[in-house]
């Protein structure tokens, strides 16, 4: 929390800029990460579930694609509700749950977790306190280790935990985590070189009320977690679409009054941003492209950034993502590191 004397959005644009450093501390610790996945590989599941809230349901978002994609596996993200307020007693034999949340605080998650275990999950905890509620419901642990967190938007920990999903589920399959070698000096990379870009798209955007974003494949979570930044931060009327659910009807919505972050990255998810890019633009619509292939499309703004392995794409994209909500937050007054009605543990039923 920002406490008196401290400049607005002090701590938010410190754990931004942490992040390198996070990232590359984490790979380190990769072999703490592959026990975890060896106690699960020598338990294949029959299909997996992921149990989150907020910005840790984006994560989870972005680790049903790697599981679909890498493992094989079917992968779905569950409702907690159905267990703790309909009282539901689902079979979970032979399944994996994640439950993915940055403070394993959230009593529903908990008890979730604790329900499915006892049910014949097997249940494991992706957090940043180790000492919680839920790492100690869950059988398996993992700390994703992004230090504490004093703004209330979470950014390290975000990217962190992404991260920590990666090498979880690559582990899984057999792999060590070589396509995420380096991972610190791309994020810094994408960090130096969107400086100028960043600002243009924060002076472009400073008086706009209504943000759509947009991305496929594992950038969809890029999307949604960019879409929140922007809301929590500066209290911008900010939706999250599909590239492919934009297209079904709620482009009808979208004119020269609409601003659009396309999340563009190389690989089979960018490309099938194409159509999505070409619709907007004919709308009308402000567009900011973000991604490894925003230079290669229509836009008003491209923030390019570092190529890297499609499936750890969004732990770039997310960080000048991260900085626009920053820019934007402080250029409307608000103060990013502690928004109106909000707090860093939120407790839900």
């Amino acid at each position: 929390m920002t406490s008196q004397g401290d400049r607005p959005g002090v701590h938010m644009a410190a754990e931004i800029a942490e992040q390198p450093a996070v990232l590359a501390g984490l790979l380190d610790r990769r072999s703490d990460i592959a026990g975890v996945a060896d106690a699960i590989a020598k338990r294949p599941p029959r299909f997996a579930l992921l149990a989150a809230r907020g910005s840790s349901d984006h994560a989870a978002l972005y680790a049903k694609y790697l599981i679909e994609v890498l493992l094989g596996l079917p992968a779905g993200l569950v409702s907690p509700s159905t267990v703790t307020l309909y009282g539901a007693q689902p079979d979970l034999r032979d399944v994996l749950l994640i439950t993915v949340s940055q403070s394993g605080g959230s009593p529903d998650l908990v008890e979730f977790t604790a329900s499915a275990r006892e049910r014949g999950a097997l249940t494991v905890a992706v957090s940043n306190t180790p000492s919680s509620p839920l790492h100690g419901a869950a059988e398996l642990a993992v700390d994703i280790g992004a230090g504490t967190e004093k703004a209330v938007a979470a950014t390290k920990t975000y990217s962190a935990t992404l991260l920590s999903l990666y090498l979880l589920i690559d582990a899984v399959r057999g792999g060590k985590g070589a396509d995420a070698e380096g991972i610190g000096e791309l994020a810094q990379q994408a960090l130096d070189g969107s400086v100028d870009s960043v600002q243009r798209a924060v002076d472009r955007y400073r008086f706009v009320n209504r943000v759509i974003t947009a991305g496929r494949g594992y950038s969809y979570a890029t999307a949604l977690e960019s879409a929140l930044k922007l809301a929590e931060t500066s209290y911008l009327a900010a939706r999250a679409y599909s590239g492919a659910d934009l297209l079904h009807g709620p482009v009808a919505a979208i004119d020269e009054e609409t601003a659009v972050l396309a999340v563009t990255s190389r690989g089979k998810g960018g490309g099938a941003m194409g159509d999505v890019l070409d619709a907007v633009s004919s709308r009308g619509a402000d567009v900011v492209a973000v991604g490894s292939a925003a230079a290669d499309v229509p836009a008003d703004v491209r923030i390019a950034l570092p190529e890297t392995a499609e499936e750890l794409s969004p732990i770039l994209e997310i960080l000048p993502a991260q900085r626009v909500a920053l820019g934007l937050s402080l250029a409307r007054g608000v103060d990013p590191d502690n928004p109106r009605g909000l707090n860093k543990v939120t407790k839900t039923r």
